[in-house]
């Protein structure tokens, strides 16, 4: 399990044309359905989508959208985000929308009265779950945020009342990469995690030595098998 957490990655190149089997397919959405949601809410479904017709509309949407997103940076910053491999629509076998239906189970769902959108923060546990056995089986997903999802909705005939969580491409990739896409290629680093624990109120970062835990993190990187194959036990 720590092996899938510390090498997932968000893919969005490397795809190969293998097919992913169907059987393996349903073991991935089955894996996402048993995630945890609120008052057993289930609020998620999942449009799975092969064709090629669909999938070049769906890339048109993103080329509009992310044309806009690029005129946000400027300079250095700019050319870097346009040289960003920021999806893989078409190269990927299949593409999963998980869209999260916010009226299952009714107008009172148990535990959800004072927040209501525990049932959004439920359907991306599915996500999760759906990632992390995808590379057990050693399939890439990279989520596509840069859509619009109304448009979106539009494409794949979504009802109106129903939210979309997350445009997802899956496949079995050549490589999975050691680090993050964006981490590699300068765009951010990662945070290390002290920074972001604090101890029984904000701002208080004394606690005891957390060294056995990342040296367990380090260990495993230190040990990992990069590639297609899947992981042991998967």
């Amino acid at each position: 399990m720590y092996r899938a957490i510390f090498e997932r990655r968000d893919v969005r190149r490397n795809f190969l044309s293998s097919p992913i089997p169907g059987n393996v397919l349903g073991r991935l959405l089955t894996a996402a359905h048993h995630a945890g949601s609120v008052g057993f809410m289930q609020p998620w479904d999942f449009v799975v989508v092969r064709k090629g017709a669909t999938k070049r509309k769906v890339k048109a949407l993103f080329h509009e959208v992310n044309g806009k997103a690029a005129t946000r940076h400027t300079g250095a910053r700019a050319n870097l985000y346009r040289s960003l491999k920021l999806e893989g629509i078409e190269e990927a076998p299949v593409n999963l929308c998980v869209t999260c239906t916010r009226q299952r189970g009714g107008r009172h769902v148990l535990g959800r009265s004072t927040v209501r959108d525990t049932d959004l923060y439920s359907t991306c546990c599915a996500i999760q779950n759906l990632w992390l056995a995808a590379r057990a089986e050693g399939i890439g997903v990279g989520w596509v945020s840069i859509l619009d999802h109304a448009a979106l909705k539009q494409v794949l005939d979504i009802p109106k009342p129903v939210t979309v969580l997350a445009y997802l491409c899956l496949g079995y990739v050549s490589d999975f990469s050691v680090r993050p896409d964006l981490e590699s290629a300068g765009w951010r680093a990662r945070l290390p995690v002290d920074q972001l624990i604090h101890y029984e109120s904000w701002g208080n970062k004394m606690e005891e030595d957390r060294r056995n835990g990342n040296a367990h993190h380090e260990g495993i990187h230190k040990n990992r098998r990069r590639g297609k194959t899947r992981l042991a036990g998967g």
